[in-house]
Parts: C-alpha cells; structure tokens; sequence
C-alpha cells in the first residue's frame, strides 16, 4: 500500500525579493535627491552673489541657519513672506535663542546696491552679534 508523500516543494509558493529591492532603491534615491534640494533654503527672486571659492572659510554648514532673503525690491524676506524691520528683530532673536550655535544667513540679490546689503547686515549684527553672514555662492567650473 502507497501512501501518498507530502506536498511537494513545488507547490510552496516563493517570494522573489529582487523587484521588491528595486523599489525600495528607487524610493530611497528619490528621497535623498528631494533632501538634498530642500537643505539649500532657496528664497525666491534672490540670486545670490558668485565666488571662485577661495578663502571661504565653511564652519558654518553642519549649524542650523535661519535664511534672511534681500530682493532687488529692498523687501527683507523670511520663509518666503516679506517682513519689516521689527518683525525680523523679532525672528532673529528668537532663532538664536531656541538655537545657541545657529547662524544666521542674509541672502541678498547680487544686483542690489551694496550700500543696502551693508545697512541691513550691521542691522542684523546688532541683533546676533557674529552670528551672522552674508551668504555667497562658489562659481560652477566651466569645461572648455
């Protein structure tokens, strides 16, 4: 008398975990390219100005920074939202208290006049004191 074996092994269904790895490779790499762009705390119609990078000194990066944007409109900007004098006392004093190693960063259009860019910098050192910088952005190398 035969009995009849167990199931055999193929009918255990598999699990393929290739496709799944790419999925979760291509999620991951999206996420870090989305990361990436978000740190740079654009401000709109600001260009800032360009350097060849030497002698910039860039301790400040791994600190928290509060972006303060200069259109060519003279507007003072923060978080995208124009804002006057006091109101920028006000955030300042506020970022560096919750943030005692934060900077803080003006972004200034590079076609303003640097009269303007100087007045509102000894505005803003007033408030943080050497905390603050004037940010600039190094020249992309061009292939010939």
């Amino acid at each position: 008398m035969r009995f009849k074996s167990q199931r055999s092994n193929q009918d255990l269904p598999e699990v393929n975990l290739v496709p799944m790895m790419d999925v979760l490779m291509v999620v991951l790499t999206f996420f870090i390219i989305v990361s990436m762009t978000l740190t740079g705390q654009q401000i709109a119609n600001v260009q800032i100005p360009q350097t060849d990078g030497a002698g910039i000194k860039k301790s400040n990066e791994d600190k928290p920074a509060l972006a303060i944007g200069l259109t060519t409109n003279n507007e003072i900007i923060l978080e995208d939202k124009p804002i006057d004098a006091t109101q920028l006392a006000t955030a300042m004093q506020e970022f560096l208290t919750k943030n005692p190693e934060g900077v803080v960063l003006l972004k200034a259009d590079r076609t303003l006049d640097y009269s303007r860019v100087v007045q509102l910098l000894k505005t803003m050192r007033d408030i943080g004191g050497d905390r603050v910088s004037l940010a600039i952005e190094q020249q992309q190398e061009s292939v010939d």
